[in-house]
């Protein structure tokens, strides 16, 4: 499938009425597994609460942001019932994603039998006499284990996704109620390999061991045994904790290494740095089109003047790069070749590698990749295409910002 980019005369991007508005699910089989792609939250709200509501065993819940909102305090009332019934039901939320939000909410859980974990909070900070290296290292992560049978991971929040700007400010919601992301529900062997990783995280350490654990490595062999009879797709997982070894930093690259045709990335926060942006570069020069899309109106203005500062090298290149016109592009996805997907909680930048704890998925799919694909053809119609003409117009005050945004890339 090819994207073509807007008119270079007719570079305002259309109103978003004017288009359908790409919000509805779309389900796909993968090596054996029921995969559906969310790209609003309320669709995505609404089938978690239903797969938390018909829990039998266990609802295991890792957010970045859990919001006092309407949709997190539904989201929060299906997991007390559950709690409440003796269903294993567990959260574990980022302190400084979750800040605005009241230490109340997750007591009235802890109250109703829901298990709490916080991760890195200013309390721990000091405890440990580590504030800033502490706060510093974020949990970004956003996944979802019910049961045996479902589990989700991807880019949203649990947060209500409002569109209606004028909407946002008058009830005080954050930014992020209007994004628009990416996220995923599989239904298959793997999710047990999801409620591995969550126990992980929840735990703090590399490895499961006791009942679960030996039950869930089971579960892992016969998907390996069972993998190739799908017609080569596969699904594979990744926890990434940060540190100088950062498997999101090698997979990201590995991905843009192996690249022979065409390479699509939708990214929330695009810093490309080292090897990752001489990648890049690289696939160019091997004649792969590369086309990025990225916020047009960033909810970080520093990572989006980082980003600004390297239009220019990617331009010159032959890398096309869009804005997302109307709402903040909040999605973590690159598709390779038609066939690969990489899709999680990781943005292509150094915080994600570097920093956070994330989780990234590998999925080789050429019917997931066309969805994505599709995703991706709708953001960029939405989209303005950043020209050369463009770069050279801006002011010396705005590069002087862009450069020593850049500057700042391994901290932002």
């Amino acid at each position: 499938m090819t994207i073509e980019p807007p008119p270079a005369k007719a570079r305002e991007a259309k109103p978003e009425g004017e288009i359908p508005a790409a919000a509805a699910p779309q389900c796909v089989k993968v090596a054996g597994h029921d995969v559906t792609v969310f790209v609003e939250s309320p669709p995505l709200l609404d089938s978690m609460i239903r797969d938390i509501e018909g829990a039998k065993k266990r609802v295991w819940l890792e957010t970045y942001i859990f919001f006092d909102d309407v949709g997190g305090r539904r989201v929060a009332e299906a997991l007390k019932a559950k709690a409440r019934e003796g269903v294993d039901v567990r959260v574990h939320y980022d302190a400084i994603g979750s800040a605005a939000t009241p230490g109340s909410f997750f007591t009235q859980m802890q109250a109703a039998g829901v298990q709490v974990k916080v991760y890195h909070s200013f309390l721990e900070g000091l405890r440990r006499f580590r504030p800033l290296s502490i706060l510093n290292k974020r949990n970004h992560r956003k996944v979802l284990v019910v049961d045996d049978t479902a589990g989700y991971f991807g880019g949203m929040n649990i947060i209500d996704n409002v569109e209606d700007v004028k909407q946002i400010k008058e009830e005080n919601r954050p930014k992020s109620s209007g994004w628009r992301d990416v996220h995923l529900r599989l239904s298959g062997p793997q999710q047990c390999e999801l409620a591995e990783s969550f126990l992980r995280s929840w735990e703090r350490r590399p490895k499961v061991r006791g009942s679960m654990s030996a039950r869930l490595v089971q579960l892992v062999r016969l998907r390996r045994q069972r993998v190739e009879e799908f017609n080569g797709d596969s699904i594979r997982f990744f926890d990434s904790n940060g540190g100088r070894i950062s498997p999101a930093a090698r997979i990201y690259t590995r991905f843009i290494r192996s690249a022979k045709k065409q390479l699509t990335i939708s990214m929330a926060y695009f810093i490309p740095v080292g090897t990752t942006l001489r990648a890049l570069l690289a696939a160019r020069k091997r004649h792969v089109q590369v086309r990025v899309v990225v916020p047009g109106e960033s909810d970080v203005k520093i990572v989006q003047r980082a980003t600004a500062h390297i239009y220019d090298l990617l331009i010159r290149r032959g890398i096309r790069v869009f804005e997302r016109q109307h709402r903040m592009l909040h999605s973590k996805v690159m598709i390779v070749d038609e066939n690969y997907t990489l899709v999680g909680s990781a943005n292509l930048d150094p915080r994600s590698f570097y920093t956070n704890r994330e989780f990234l998925a590998v999925i080789r799919s050429p019917a997931l990749a066309k969805i994505m694909l599709d995703v991706c053809k709708f953001e960029i119609s939405q989209s303005q295409r950043i020209t050369m003409d463009e770069c050279r117009s801006t002011t010396r005050w705005q590069r002087l910002k862009n450069r020593l945004a850049w500057s700042l890339r391994w901290w932002l």
